[in-house]
């Protein structure tokens, strides 16, 4: 069960999102409607970051691949203490604004890579994970852990077409990168019309075969199943999680 707290809030990002995309009519509502309670689950109850200090080099890394739900990222980032105003929200598409169509690595505070063609921040989240190993291989001492973060991201029907999350996942399994956590946000919807036009393949069998630990939440609003998935994922060490 979730609270009235929680809907409030879970709402008010798909109310924000909506109004920003309906201000500049112009961009993609329905992503961040839609994955707002998995957004919310995973931004106020795992994902550890400083909105004062947004480069703190042990924050955990969150990426948004499905760069078109934009508004959804700006949201988050606004509501959770970022410095990125309402003027911004309503700025959303606009020339020279810090929320521009699609995330920008170096324009918005928060932003972690640009995103936008599918795929790319699918594999930019593996390369994340892959150099926090490195790092906390490099640097972290007994009893002094300066490296330990974990890189989540929130992929889309689109990213998982595309060849480059294949070739990226395909080496998230073989080097057992535990520390990248993905929430697919499985909707079957394309600007064509349902995915299964053209996408019915297995996909947690394709990601078993990668090497990957594979969950599925029926229910994307349902709050603690999203919960009890995430902790499996973070317990889950040897394998990447989606």
């Amino acid at each position: 069960m979730s609270s009235e707290l929680d809907q409030l809030c879970i709402n008010t990002i798909r109310m924000l999102s909506a109004d920003g995309v309906q201000k500049a009519n112009s961009g993609h509502p329905g992503m961040p409607m839609g994955a707002a309670a998995m957004a919310y689950v995973l931004w106020t109850r795992f994902l550890r970051h400083n909105p004062k200090n947004p480069k703190w080099p042990n924050r955990d890394r969150f990426v948004l691949s499905a760069g078109h739900g934009s508004m959804l990222l700006y949201s988050l980032l606004h509501l959770t203490g970022y410095d990125l105003p309402l003027e911004e929200i309503q700025n959303f598409r606009q020339w020279g604004s810090k929320t521009p169509g699609h995330p920008e690595y170096g324009v918005t505070p928060g932003v972690e890579t640009t995103t936008g063609p599918l795929g790319q921040g699918f594999a930019n989240g593996v390369g994340m994970a892959l150099a926090e190993r490195y790092l906390a291989a490099r640097f972290n001492k007994a009893g002094h852990q300066i490296i330990d973060h974990f890189t989540y991201g929130i992929v889309s029907d689109g990213d998982l077409m595309e060849g480059i999350s294949h070739e990226a996942a395909s080496l998230a399994g073989h080097l057992g990168l535990g520390k990248l956590i993905y929430l697919y946000d499985d909707n079957h919807i394309s600007i064509e019309g349902d995915t299964a036009i053209t996408f019915t393949e297995n996909r947690t069998g394709r990601f078993e075969s990668y090497g990957w630990h594979v969950q599925s939440v029926e229910d994307g609003n349902d709050l603690p199943a999203l919960e009890q998935a995430i902790i499996a994922a973070q317990n889950e060490t040897n394998r990447p999680s989606m």
